[in-house]
């Protein structure tokens, strides 16, 4: 019996130790984006860029405006895009609606009324869902006017010199996509929208700005950024075979030689999920289809020509969703591992040495305090706020570990499954309510039950650091792990009792 605990202790440790590598890897990966990134800052913008004032460098733009059942905010969105300032003659909207509901009659009547005012706006309606989104824009390319192809999601609001601030880039013909920093309208709205917006800054700055200015691939991120059209065709076009068909056409694009341009400068404002169960819709389908980029770009990235250093961040990039999946195991090993440490007292060596993983986190607060600053601004007020952002945005990435490893476990095994979109709720400040909205799911995730034991799994864990003077002769109480303990608590409380409480009934 005591050679299979043993046994059983080693492939715990072998597993724990994996994982962590991973993660530190990862945070690695980010320490160095955070140094191009304060190099970025530092560059001077000498892109070559047309001249919008010379009638004749103005280019044929086509916006494709992709719907899905938008009742709360296509209203809004259209009345946005008409502002939208650049020549008419050279401006084409295409609002392409999957829509099943009674938006379809309701969208088409205001394209109408718009349409009277001069503004060249095209309705284009499937009843056939097929390749989803991607399916979508693919279909809008076929009869696209424009050279360039603006993308906006329902519920973004770019500003109306949006255009002019962004077009001008593709002067360089081998520009395939300008990319903008997404704005969060309704970023101080709730906990939960605070973490999103903080976890996306982190994207939009750290990483995005990281890796264009080394000229690592990024990402297209599915909205608020303009492509070349004979981009799109060179790199194989629209494809709905994963759930991130940006991700996917990035890759290809990139594979294919195109540059990105990404444009940190620029926000564009868009709505936040208010509702933690249209945030895990969002975050399944955005954690699955990054798995299942891995699985399909993962080769051809490394067996490219590319530099080992763009190679060594593509394969970090598309790693991201997997990290979910890294720190669910080491949450759930630490109880464990901690019984394992106090139990055979000739490991203690291998203990000490893992304590250097401890890094990974002082790396990611590292990183993220510039995103932060450069936010939000200096000076020891927001220094204090930011403590407080990290560790709730820390605690809830791993409440949400579990719900997004099994996402991405899907994608790693290439199990297809439909295109959830993430119901929009037009809230714009905290009087505004979501409790009538006709799209959330009414039932509870079954995964709920799950983080509701895990809860209770990891209130065990804080009592462990006791419970091993108990079960396992400890000399004393073991505080070691008593922090992460502490924020796993937090972060599955906070998932599971939000997922109850906000049911819509």
């Amino acid at each position: 019996m005591d050679n299979f605990i043993l046994y059983g202790s080693y492939v715990i440790m072998t597993i724990y130790s994996i994982s962590l590598v991973i993660i530190l890897f990862y945070a690695l990966a980010q320490l160095n984006l955070l140094v191009n990134y304060l190099k970025a800052q530092k560059r001077v913008d000498n892109d070559l860029k047309f001249n919008l004032d010379n009638p004749q460098e103005i280019p044929y733009i086509t916006i494709q405006l992709p719907l899905y059942n938008e009742m709360y905010v296509v209203d809004r969105l259209l009345k946005n895009i008409a502002l939208i300032d650049y020549p008419r003659e050279k401006l084409e909207i295409q609002v392409l609606d999957d829509s099943t509901d009674e938006t379809v009659i309701t969208t088409q009547q205001q394209i109408v009324d718009l349409q009277k005012t001069g503004l060249d706006i095209v309705y284009i309606h499937r009843t056939d869902r097929s390749g989803f989104k991607a399916g979508a824009l693919k279909e809008g390319l076929k009869v696209a006017k424009g050279e360039f192809i603006a993308i906006f999601d329902a519920d973004f609001l770019p500003q109306k010199d949006w255009l002019k601030k962004t077009v001008p880039y593709f002067k360089d013909e081998k520009i395939g996509v300008v990319q903008t920093r997404w704005g969060h309208i309704n970023r101080n709205y709730s906990l939960l929208t605070k973490i999103q917006a903080f976890a996306l800054d982190a994207h939009f700055t750290l990483e995005q700005v990281g890796r264009n200015s080394k000229g690592h691939f990024i990402n297209f991120n599915g909205t608020a950024g303009l492509w070349r059209k004979t981009c799109i065709y060179d790199a194989g076009n629209w494809e709905g075979d994963t759930l991130t068909e940006d991700l996917d056409l990035s890759y290809r694009a990139q594979l294919k030689n195109w540059k990105f341009k990404y444009l940190e400068n620029i926000e564009t404002p868009a709505e936040l999920p208010v509702v933690i169960s249209a945030a895990r819709s969002q975050q399944f389908r955005w954690n699955k289809g990054g798995a299942e980029n891995f699985q399909k770009m993962f080769r051809k990235v490394v067996s490219s020509k590319l530099p080992f250093k763009t190679k060594f961040h593509g394969v970090m990039h598309l790693l991201n969703s997997t990290m979910f999946l890294n720190v669910f195991v080491v949450a759930v090993l630490s109880i464990p591992m901690l019984y394992i440490k106090n139990y055979y007292g000739h490991f203690r060596s291998y203990f000490i040495v893992m304590s250097f993983f401890v890094m990974s986190t002082l790396i990611f607060f590292v990183c993220y305090w510039f995103m932060y600053r450069n936010i939000n601004g200096k000076g020891f007020k927001n220094f204090f706020n930011y403590i407080g952002h990290f560790f709730a945005f820390f605690s809830i990435a791993m409440g949400f570990s579990l719900h997004n490893s099994l996402a991405v476990l899907e994608g790693h095994r290439r199990k297809r499954s439909d295109f959830i979109r993430t119901p929009k709720f037009n809230i714009n400040n905290l009087s505004d309510s979501w409790k009538n909205n006709k799209y959330l799911a009414k039932n509870l995730s079954k995964n709920v039950v799950i983080e509701g034991f895990l809860l209770l799994y990891f209130l065990f864990g804080l009592a462990s650091s006791y419970l091993v003077t108990v079960f396992v002769g400890a000399k004393e109480v073991d505080f070691g792990l008593v922090p992460f303990h502490l924020m796993l608590v937090a972060g599955f409380g906070f998932v599971f009792f939000k997922s109850i409480t906000s049911r819509v009934e």
